[in-house]
C-alpha cells in the first residue's frame, strides 16, 4: 500500500523537523518526505492541510486491565480507544492478574495485543515475583521474552539490599529498572497531599517526603550499581530537582510525569470529588509549576496517560476508600496540547514528550519519521477543540476529571506500520 500524506505541517522533534511538506510511504514505511520516490504511484492520498503531521504517540504507562480486571476494561477496548487518540506504542505495567513476572505471561499479553492488530504493546516486567519485594525475577529471561524494562509497580521494594541487588542484575544485562518511588511507611493509608486541603477535609495525607526520601534512596543505589533508571510519575518539586541534579551529574536516569499532574492541583479536587483521587497524589501549585518547568527543560523526558479504567463503582466509594486513577488515552494529546496553548511549552518539545522522549526511554524504534522509519504517524487538527464527555469515550473507564473541558486538538487519522487503524468520522 502506497499513501501520501499531502500538505500538513510534519513536526518530527526526533529530528527537528518542523515544516510544511508532503510525506510518501510505501509498504510500511516512511519512503520519503517531501518530493515523492521516483515511479511512486499512490493507492490513497490523506488531506492534511491545516493539520499536524506527526509520529505516532508513544505511551509509558496505561493499565489495560487484561488479563484479571476484565470488569473494568478490555485490551479490546482500551487498544481501540488509544488508536483513536494517536497512540501507537504503549508501555504495560506488571500489576496485571497474574503479574507478568515470567515469559509465559509475557508472550500471552503480547500475543493477545497483536492479534488486535491496533496498537503495539510493550510490556514491562516483574522487578521481583508476585511483586512482593523478596525474590528477584529471571530478568534475563523476561528480556528475552519481549520485556523492554522491569519495575515493580506501584507495591514498594521495602528491603534496600534487595532492591540493590536488583539494580546489579538488571545493570548486568543493560536492562531499565522502572521505579514507582514511595517511601510505604510515609505513605500509610494516605490518599491526598499533605497540606490545606488534607486538613480541610480531614483526609488521611501522604507528604511530599514519602516520594522524595524513596527517590534519595534509590538515587544512591542508582549511582552505586550503574543502572538505568526510570523515575515514574514524579509529583512534586523536590524530586524533579534530585532528579535533575542526578542527571547533571551524569547518572543514568530519565523521568516522567503524568497528563493530569501537569493540569490539576490539590485544590480540584474541591468537596471529596474522587474523580481526583490517583496515586501519587495531586501536589501544590507550586509542584505543578514544576513539574511544568522540568518538562519544558527536558529534565523530564515524557508525559504520560497513566491510564487507569475503573468500573462506575470505584469512584462512588468515599474519598478514601474510591480506587485511585484517571482515564487517561484520550486526553492525553489534548492535555498536551492545553500547554502549548497556555504558552508553557513549544509545539516540537510538546510533542517530543509524547513521542521520541518515551520512545527512547523504552528503547525502541519509534516516535520519529526518519525515511525507513515504521509510519506509525498521527494526523490531527490543532485547530478543533472538543468538549470532553465520559459518555462518548471508547475506553470503558470513563473515569475522568475532565468532564465539561473544552481541550485542543482532534485526531484525524492514526497510522501503524502504514495502514490506517483509526479515521475520524
Amino acid at each position: 500500500m502506497k499513501i501520501a500524506i499531502r500538505g500538513g505541517r510534519i513536526v518530527d522533534p526526533g529530528n527537528d523537523v518542523d515544516a510544511v511538506s508532503d510525506l510518501f510511504i510505501d509498504r510500511g514505511v516512511v519512503a520519503a518526505i517531501g518530493a515523492a520516490p521516483s515511479e511512486f504511484k499512490t493507492n490513497s492520498n490523506i488531506d492534511a492541510s491545516d493539520k499536524i503531521v506527526c509520529p505516532g504517540f508513544v505511551d509509558l504507562r496505561a493499565r489495560l486491565r487484561e488479563p484479571g480486571q476484565e470488569h473494568k476494561a478490555t485490551m479490546d477496548s482500551e487498544l481501540r480507544a488509544a488508536v483513536s487518540a494517536g497512540i501507537t506504542s504503549l508501555c504495560c505495567p506488571p500489576d496485571t492478574y497474574p503479574v507478568i513476572d515470567t515469559p509465559a505471561m509475557v508472550h500471552m499479553v503480547r500475543q493477545r495485543a497483536a492479534e488486535l492488530q491496533l496498537t503495539q504493546v510493550h510490556p514491562l516486567g516483574a522487578l521481583t515475583t508476585g511483586l512482593a519485594g523478596e525474590r528477584l525475577t529471571d530478568m534475563s529471561a523476561l528480556q528475552d521474552a519481549g520485556c523492554i524494562g522491569v519495575g515493580n509497580a506501584l507495591r514498594p521494594v521495602e528491603n534496600t539490599l534487595v532492591m540493590r541487588r536488583a539494580m546489579q542484575y538488571a545493570a548486568s544485562f543493560d536492562i531499565t529498572v522502572f521505579i514507582h518511588a514511595h517511601d510505604p511507611w510515609l505513605l500509610g493509608n494516605g490518599c491526598v497531599h499533605e497540606g490545606e486541603i488534607s486538613t480541610r477535609l480531614g483526609l488521611p495525607a501522604i507528604p511530599e517526603a514519602a516520594e522524595t526520601v524513596a527517590v534519595a534512596r534509590e538515587l544512591a543505589l542508582i549511582e552505586t550499581t550503574g543502572v538505568r533508571a526510570h523515575f515514574c510519575e514524579l509529583s512534586c518539586a523536590r524530586a524533579v530537582a534530585m532528579v535533575a541534579d542526578a542527571q547533571q551529574r551524569g547518572l543514568a536516569v530519565s523521568a516522567d510525569v503524568s497528563a493530569h499532574h501537569l493540569h490539576l492541583t490539590e485544590h480540584d479536587i474541591g468537596f471529596f470529588n474522587t474523580q481526583c483521587h490517583v496515586r501519587p497524589p495531586l501536589r501544590s501549585a507550586t509542584d505543578r509549576d514544576a513539574l511544568r518547568s522540568a518538562t519544558r527543560d527536558n529534565v523530564v523526558q515524557a508525559i504520560c496517560s497513566d491510564h487507569q479504567p475503573h468500573e462506575v463503582d470505584a469512584k462512588l466509594a468515599p474519598f478514601s476508600e474510591s480506587e485511585p486513577g484517571i482515564s487517561g488515552l484520550e486526553t492525553l494529546l489534548s492535555l498536551t496540547l492545553k500547554l502549548v496553548a497556555d504558552g508553557l511549552l513549544e509545539l516540537p518539545r510538546a510533542l517530543a514528550a509524547i513521542t521520541c522522549g518515551p520512545a527512547r526511554v523504552l528503547g525502541i524504534d519509534r516516535g520519529h519519521l526518519r525515511v525507513g522509519a515504521a509510519a506509525d504517524i498521527c494526523v490531527f487538527d490543532p485547530d478543533s477543540n472538543w468538549v470532553v464527555d465520559p459518555d462518548t469515550m471508547l475506553s470503558r473507564g470513563r473515569n475522568t476529571p475532565y468532564s465539561g473541558w473544552s481541550v485542543p486538538g482532534r485526531v484525524c487519522q492514526t497510522l501503524i506500520a502504514g495502514r490506517v487503524v483509526y479515521e475520524q468520522r
